[in-house]
């Protein structure tokens, strides 16, 4: 590993889910903190740090939609899930003494900014921590797809996808002990065997931007600052 980053501006993706932490419902402050310290770590480096989040450990439209609510409906609600984390995101982070913004893809001017692209990217060259909420703003998109999106918008050298697990493996490694972790992939490898990586519209956005894919364990203390520094070994890289 390098002294210097190995990456100038990232996007680090996180499920709604894993903010819940050992909570069965809602928004763990513990998992917040630890979040934020890493962040700290990294723009401390000199790195531009943005982030998209979730909205499962709140609603998810989709299960709605299945029990018969209408779907747009229940994508709208997520949506708002996500501002609601990702307000509370940029709280932890600014506990640390850092600065961040969010910005949403809905308006909700009373509580966060609007999503504009160019102010987006001056707020990261100032070294402010970017939250993205609200997913893409569309119903039927999935904050995954959000995630490659923005990071496509905002020239991001990195996509991160933080899990419960280590990388990306043949099969789920909680329900199959003869699971193998891959080190690396194609986007296509991915497609072609359908693993759980993000749903395919990201994938493919990624694949046809030639954005770098990095799924990781967002548990292992130091991982996120270790992989901008540069480390292969850590989690899953997915590249065109």
């Amino acid at each position: 590993m390098s002294n210097k980053p190995a990456y100038k501006r990232i996007l680090l993706k996180i499920s709604g889910e894993a903010l819940m932490g050992d909570l069965e419902f809602g928004i763990s402050p513990k998992v917040m903190s630890f979040v934020a310290e890493e962040l700290k770590q990294v723009v401390a480096a000199g790195v531009q740090v943005a982030l998209v989040v979730g909205g499962g450990n709140i609603f998810r439209g989709e299960g709605l939609a299945r029990a018969g609510m209408d779907r747009v409906t229940g994508d709208q609600m997520g949506m708002l899930a996500t501002v609601i984390n990702a307000l509370a995101i940029q709280d932890a982070i600014e506990r640390v003494g850092l600065q961040a913004r969010v910005q949403s893809a809905i308006r909700i001017n009373e509580v966060c900014e609007d999503f504009i692209r160019r102010r987006a990217v001056r707020h990261l060259e100032k070294g402010r921590v970017l939250v993205f909420g609200a997913g893409t703003g569309n119903p039927f998109f999935t904050t995954d797809s959000a995630a490659a999106l923005r990071a496509v918008e905002i020239g991001a050298d990195l996509m991160l996808k933080a899990t419960k697990v280590d990388g990306i493996y043949t099969a789920d490694p909680k329900k199959d002990k003869t699971a193998t972790k891959y080190d690396e992939l194609t986007y296509d490898n991915a497609l072609d065997q359908r693993l759980a990586v993000m749903d395919q519209t990201a994938m493919v956005l990624c694949r046809d931007h030639k954005m770098k894919l990095r799924v990781y364990d967002m548990d292992r203390p130091g991982a996120l600052i270790s992989i901008v520094m540069g480390d292969q070994t850590i989690g899953t890289r997915v590249h065109a």
